[in-house]
């Protein structure tokens, strides 16, 4: 990402997009919406809302919804998340939900917690993610580096200061 500027995080607009995306939950069984917005490394904001299930383990929290929209919109790095409730009260991501968005926003991804603004690692405090896979010397797997996972210049340069 060198010569790129990281967008400037307008923190009203991301909590106003979850809030949209929690209008479209179709959540009949819990009567719990969730709706959950995130800006990309490139200046796109994406949202995700819960969708629900009658098989109940098949139901699909507001974070999948909104990775699915990064990809499928061209990918990057997730670098400020915000997740409401049916009150638009700001919620806690769940233990799947904090694995994936550390997967697709990386240690430093801002995350709004009912506490404040957390980074990411706090939230998820020596997360798992793809190079761990490839500790272990009978591993299938080989694993290039997630986009969202590799340092990017700012942070290396940083580091290296």
């Amino acid at each position: 990402m060198k010569g790129v500027e990281m967008p400037e995080i307008n923190w009203d607009e991301l909590k106003d997009l979850a809030i949209e995306a929690m209008k479209t939950a179709y959540a009949p069984y819990s009567g719990y919406p969730v709706g959950a917005s995130a800006l990309v490394d490139d200046g796109r904001l994406v949202s995700g809302c819960n969708v629900e299930n009658a098989s109940t383990g098949l139901g699909t929290c507001a974070e999948n919804g909104l990775v699915s929209m990064l990809h499928r919109t061209g990918g990057g790095r997730l670098v400020a998340f915000y997740c409401v409730n049916g009150n638009g009260d700001v919620i806690v991501p769940c233990g799947r939900c904090r694995q994936l968005l550390y997967e697709h926003g990386g240690p430093n991804l801002l995350v709004t917690m009912p506490s404040g603004i957390m980074r990411m690692d706090e939230v998820l405090p020596q997360g798992f993610g793809p190079a761990d896979l490839a500790l272990v010397a009978t591993s299938q797997i080989t694993i290039d580096t997630p986009y969202a996972l590799r340092e990017s210049d700012a942070e290396k340069e940083k580091k290296d200061k």
